[in-house]
């Protein structure tokens, strides 16, 4: 799987993780060069506290458009280390 925007690769892995229609991909996955961490948080009920990047390719800023959960709560426990994507980032 490959999460890209603005035709470039920002995530790259075999080994993502499906859950509410969106791949986790593996941290070690993430091209640290295109993101930079946000203050913006949200919470889920049993997922827990996400927090996000921002993803910044070519002096272009998408702002909040990867989470992760640094601790997520048991029942998510398999996301834990694993970054998603949204506001336009194309999974496939």
């Amino acid at each position: 799987m490959k999460a890209v925007w603005k035709n470039t690769v920002i995530a790259d892995s075999d080994d993502t993780v499906m859950v509410e229609g969106n791949h986790y991909f593996p941290e070690v996955s993430v091209n640290r060069e295109y993101i930079s961490f946000s203050n913006h948080k949200t919470s889920c009920s049993w997922k827990g506290q996400a927090s996000y990047y921002s993803i910044n390719v070519n002096g272009e800023v998408n702002l909040d458009a990867a989470w992760y959960y640094a601790e997520p709560k048991e029942a998510a426990a398999n996301i834990k280390g694993r970054v998603a994507f949204w506001k336009g980032v194309k999974v496939s």
